[in-house]
């Protein structure tokens, strides 16, 4: 049991324990840190501590303000290395108010930003702001700095990570760098990215930007990065942009192929012939029904693969339960059920024009619309249309109508002499005439 508290003393064992309690912490969780409560309530069921708890959260507060943590200025190498960090900031894309998440790199030695903008932090994202990133900066550093983020560290934190995500050992071994991880809470290990993710949100997204599309938001943000170049910090004799050039020089080599930013799962072309990946659905052509095929997933489109082939790719969807069909998908199929076609989902998907529509209820048979959205497929809708609007007004509401229009170009295509000519001057045969009959000899 501890000895009673003397007036304005606190006995050694309790300052020790306390002491304890401060260097387990420096390794421990932001939120897993012990509170002077915390450390109270150890006191008494650990020690047997009989003093008030205000007596030790006094103790506390005064320990704490002399243990108060020195930092020391870090300088780096040219291309040593590299901090990365994700922000969020705000913006209008196609009139709607949008949470965009910001990719936020930094170089140690210069301090040249890269920021890019995701609809996510998945592990997609982290490869392509990796990736793009390195393009950026014409090579990549030998280091480069992390927080705990999920989509890098599997277990641990800190210096304590055990093992890192797969996804993120592979890019590692393409682009041939190392990684370090800061303690947690120690946002100081990486000041040069946190306050990029700040900078940017007060410089690049002030006034809110209004987009269209995540396209042009990164291209809004290349050039601001790219203009960053001009500034010169606080205490350092020369611009960014010139110690950018000096450690672009020291940097490692891009490798010849560039590695896939992408998450890739093998799934089943179900009976209706889509796959799903993730909440969402997405078409391949009818002849892969059942079988097994890759889905490789980037962060704004979905490919699809069949031994190797690639044989569909779709926008990818953020949606819940959305379905995405391609029309020419289904057309091989529709021709052996025509029937099918005024209420088939890939078709009323596709939302054609009504224009299309009007003619195809004139035609002959189901079949004769099937045919006609092949040719909308083959030859692209606007090109479609303006053939069945000759068709109409000739009074020719037909499949082949509208062919002999699409077609019409090539056929009546006119045939261009050659360049040079040949002339073949005809055969004077009464030559042979006289050698037949025994005449002279030619």
């Amino acid at each position: 049991m501890v000895q009673p508290l003397k007036k304005n003393t606190m006995p050694a064992e309790v300052e020790e324990f306390i002491r304890t309690c401060f260097e387990h912490d420096e390794d421990a969780p932001s939120k897993q840190k012990h509170t002077a409560k915390r450390i109270y309530d150890r006191l008494v069921e650990e020690m047997g501590f009989t003093g008030g708890e205000s007596t030790i959260r006094h103790y506390v507060r005064k320990l704490r303000s002399k243990l108060a943590e020195a930092y020391v200025t870090l300088e780096f190498d040219p291309g040593e290395a590299m901090q990365v960090d994700w922000g969020e900031a705000t913006v209008l894309m196609d009139g709607r108010k949008t949470t965009v998440h910001i990719f936020c790199a930094r170089l140690c030695f210069s301090a040249m930003p890269f920021v890019i903008s995701f609809p996510f932090e998945r592990v997609e994202a982290l490869l392509e702001g990796h990736i793009e990133a390195f393009k950026f900066y014409g090579g990549v550093p030998r280091h480069a700095i992390y927080d705990n983020m999920r989509t890098v560290v599997r277990d641990g934190w800190g210096k304590h990570v055990s093992s890192e995500q797969k996804d993120f050992v592979q890019l590692k071994a393409h682009y041939a760098f190392q990684s370090r991880f800061c303690n947690p809470g120690q946002a100081n290990e990486k000041g040069l990215v946190e306050n990029l993710v700040g900078w940017a949100r007060q410089n690049m997204f002030v006034p809110v930007p209004q987009v269209s599309s995540f396209s042009e938001l990164n291209e809004l943000l290349r050039a601001r990065c790219l203009k960053y170049q001009n500034h010169t910090i606080r205490g350092l004799s020369q611009s960014v942009g010139r110690s950018f050039e000096i450690e672009r020089s020291m940097l490692t080599a891009l490798p010849k192929r560039q590695m896939e930013p992408i998450r890739q799962v093998i799934a089943k072309a179900n009976h209706f012939a889509v796959v799903r990946f993730e909440r969402n659905r997405y078409s391949v052509p009818t002849a892969y029904t059942g079988c097994d095929v890759t889905v490789k997933a980037s962060v704004f489109e979905i490919s699809i693969w069949h031994r190797g082939i690639q044989i569909a790719s779709h926008p990818r969807s953020y949606g819940d339960n959305t379905v995405s069909y391609q029309l020419e998908h289904y057309l091989s199929l529709l021709e052996k059920k025509p029937r099918a076609v005024w209420n088939a989902q890939p078709v009323r998907h596709a939302k054609l024009p009504e224009d299309f529509w009007d003619f195809a209820k004139k035609l002959a048979d189901d079949y004769e619309v099937v045919k006609l959205l092949q040719l909308a497929s083959q030859y692209g809708i606007s090109s479609t249309l303006q053939a069945m609007d000759r068709a109409r007004d000739r009074g020719s509401f037909s499949y082949e109508g509208v062919l002999e229009y699409l077609a019409a170009p090539e056929q009546a295509k006119p045939v261009e002499p050659p360049v040079n000519p040949i002339e073949i001057k005809q055969v004077d045969l009464r030559t042979y005439d006289t050698m037949l009959l025994g005449g002279e000899s030619a």
